[in-house]
């Protein structure tokens, strides 16, 4: 991963930022509280046709649940010539009651449903859990057309054991499972809850 270059966000030198994190090459945030915004509007005030409606619902769907940063993901696939692949990573809070944070962690394995992989990964930052399941998309989407979705999860407890870092990426391409799974835990390992960013000091260069 040497020589990768990453974009600094500016949120991440917000007074109010808690957690940071780094995703490789291939995501692009996308503004899902301007998308919500737009879906409440007359489409042709918010300058939308019919054919972004489920976009713009997936927006307030996403916002509902709680998710503060979500990103579009194209990728080229190298097992097969069939265009690119798409992924959707999102990052949400869950509040929860006061418990160390690898009970929290395995917390998250036990609740999880129709699990079809569950693995407990020991990260820099502690603890946490990657649950992997499949889902259809939200009914609220009206799609046309029913797709599956293939959804890993990681939950991260945060350092004062009262609130869950869930860091999700979904995708329509199941077959490459494997693939998401370890793009997920790639992105996992990069999560800290301590700054990890000089101060705005360190970047002035000294005087002679």
């Amino acid at each position: 991963m040497n020589g990768i270059p990453y974009v600094i966000d500016a949120s991440a030198r917000s007074v109010d930022a808690d957690i940071w994190y780094a995703l490789p090459p291939g995501f692009v945030p996308l503004p899902l509280r301007e998308l919500a915004t737009a879906g409440r509007e007359p489409a042709e005030a918010a300058g939308w046709s019919a054919e972004h409606g489920p976009v713009l619902r997936l927006a307030q769907l996403l916002l509902g649940a709680g998710t503060v940063h979500c990103c579009l993901g194209l990728h080229a696939d190298d097992e097969a010539d069939a265009g690119p692949l798409l992924s959707l990573f999102t990052l949400a809070w869950r509040a929860t009651g006061w418990a160390p944070r690898s009970v929290l962690a395995a917390r998250a394995a036990v609740g999880a449903e129709s699990a079809e992989h569950i693995e407990m990964l020991d990260l820099p930052c502690g603890s946490a859990t990657l649950v992997q399941t499949r889902t259809t998309a939200p009914a609220e989407m009206r799609l046309t057309t029913p797709c599956e979705l293939l959804q890993a999860t990681v939950y991260v407890p945060c350092p004062d054991g009262r609130r869950v870092a869930v860091l999700s990426l979904a995708t329509a391409s199941v077959p490459r499972a494997r693939h998401y799974r370890a793009l997920l835990k790639g992105i996992a390992r990069t999560v800290t809850f301590e700054n990890p960013l000089p101060d705005a000091a360190d970047d002035v260069p000294d005087k002679d």
